[in-house]
């Protein structure tokens, strides 16, 4: 892979899987902004040991003037950025009932709002060089649901909507986003996974994912599970669709046909929630008589 002249900001870079994304990409002559409140200096020096460049940040990601400024002083040292990691985030785990708000609000700021404000900083000049390449870290608790981690999994489950209308608006702009769902044993989940199965995930075995998703020949709008050297697409599909007649469209009649409703045996994927729009009518039409069944079989494939 080809990453000759760029530069990259990775967010939570100073150890785990940030500090592994980094050397990773500084190896293959990335130029890259290390962000940590915590030991980017070290990470900087790893890089520069190797022969690499690379400059610490310890801007606060939840900030917005703080990562703007972030990413502007990338842009002024070396004129441009390239691929946006972002990977910074903390824990506060609990049970919703037990879970204080502000404990909430926090791990919401810097997982979601902290991309939301890295991204928007670096996107204008991604459109302005016609490139770009930006990642989310989600999980699989944002995903499928994790005990204990409503605030996390709300975040987590965030990102992937974000990415997923990034991925739409950045298509014709060279600007391609795709989310990261790492398992990995770093200092975030010290003490949450069994030594045994903590030998297998270093954040060393995520980071070829990572690296591939910001590539030049990344693909786009797509969710990626990694840990251990194991990697999953994973993907929202929707079941065939079921049109009720309107003497049927009653909690009773969906509870009715909730076996046919809930069938996933034949599922489809749609571009975009405007796609999810069109084949629903087309299929209400389709129902009532008002339009051809060829009409719609192809919407939604």
């Amino acid at each position: 892979m080809n990453f000759e002249g760029q530069v990259a900001v990775i967010t939570g870079a100073g150890g785990g899987l940030g500090r592994s994304h980094a050397l990773d990409l500084a190896s293959r002559g990335v130029k890259v902004v290390v962000s940590d409140l915590g030991a980017a200096d070290a990470v900087v020096a790893e890089i520069a040991a190797a022969g690499g460049e690379a400059v610490a940040s310890s801007a606060d990601v939840s900030d917005a003037t703080a990562a703007a400024a972030m990413v502007d002083e990338a842009v002024q040292r070396w004129g441009r950025v390239d691929i946006l990691v972002n990977n910074a985030g903390i824990l506060r785990d609990k049970t919703f009932a037990k879970m204080d708000l502000d404990d909430f609000r926090k791990v919401v700021d810097v997982h979601l709002m902290g991309s939301v404000n890295c991204t928007k900083a670096a996107w204008p000049h991604m459109v302005k060089q016609g490139y770009g390449r930006i990642l989310m870290t989600t999980s699989a608790s944002g995903i499928y649901g994790n005990f204990g981690q409503a605030n996390y999994g709300a975040a987590k489950s965030a990102l992937v909507g974000l990415a997923n209308v990034l991925a739409i608006e950045g298509e014709r702009k060279g600007i391609r986003v795709n989310a990261l769902a790492p398992t990995a044993a770093t200092r975030m989940t010290a003490g949450l996974i069994e030594e045994d199965a903590a030998a297998q995930l270093g954040p060393e075995t995520v980071a070829p994912g990572a690296v591939f998703l910001v590539s030049p020949d990344a693909p786009t709008g797509v969710i990626l599970g990694a840990g251990a050297g194991v990697f999953a697409v994973s993907r929202m599909v929707e079941a065939e669709p079921v049109a009720l007649p309107a003497e049927e469209c009653t909690a009773e009649g969906v509870a009715a046909n909730w076996d046919r409703i809930s069938d996933l045996g034949d599922p489809h994927t749609l571009g975009s929630a405007f796609d999810q729009t069109a084949l629903y009518v087309q299929l209400a039409k389709e129902a009532s008589g008002s339009v051809t069944a060829g009409a719609a079989a192809g919407l939604g494939r």
